[in-house]
C-alpha cells in the first residue's frame, strides 16, 4: 500500500513538473508600458523663441531632466519610453544659451504625441532646430 501510494505521488509530481514547463511557456504575463523623463513634443518646441530667458524657457518645456554642472549653457531634455513587448525608444533635446537667452535646440524633435514618440525613431537621430528671432519692441 504505502509503495503504491509512493509511486502515485512520484508520477503525479512527475506529471505536474512536466506540465507546469508546458503552462509556463503558455503563460504570457502582461507589461506595463514605462515613460520616463520629459516627454518634448514639436508644439512646445515651436513655441520657442530665439531671445528667450531661462525661465521662459522653462515654462514651456518644463524643468530639464539633466542640468550639466560644469556646462551652464545647455540644458537636456531625455525621454525614454521601454514599451511592454518592443524595444525601447529614446529621444533626447538639448537646448543652449548664450549669455542666459536661449540661442539653438539641437536633438530628436518628432511632431506627434506620445504615441508617435513610441513609433520608430529610424532615420536621423539628432537635428537643429531652427528657431524664430523674437518681434523686436
Amino acid at each position: 500500500m504505502r509503495s503504491t501510494l509512493l509511486s502515485a505521488l512520484v508520477a503525479a509530481g512527475l506529471l505536474a513538473g512536466c506540465s507546469f514547463d508546458s503552462i509556463v511557456s503558455k503563460v504570457n504575463p502582461y507589461r506595463i508600458d514605462v515613460r520616463q523623463g520629459n516627454y518634448v513634443d514639436q508644439e512646445m518646441i515651436a513655441q520657442l523663441k530665439k531671445g528667450m530667458t531661462r525661465e521662459q524657457v522653462r515654462f514651456v518645456l518644463g524643468t530639464p531632466l539633466v542640468v550639466d554642472a560644469f556646462r551652464n549653457d545647455r540644458w537636456d531634455y531625455v525621454y525614454r519610453f521601454k514599451p511592454g513587448r518592443g524595444e525601447p525608444q529614446q529621444r533626447v533635446v538639448s537646448v543652449f544659451f548664450v549669455d542666459d537667452k536661449l540661442d539653438r535646440i539641437e536633438g530628436d524633435v518628432k511632431a506627434g504625441d506620445a504615441q508617435a514618440a513610441t513609433d520608430s525613431g529610424r532615420g536621423e537621430r539628432s537635428r537643429v532646430v531652427e528657431i524664430p528671432a523674437a518681434p523686436q519692441k
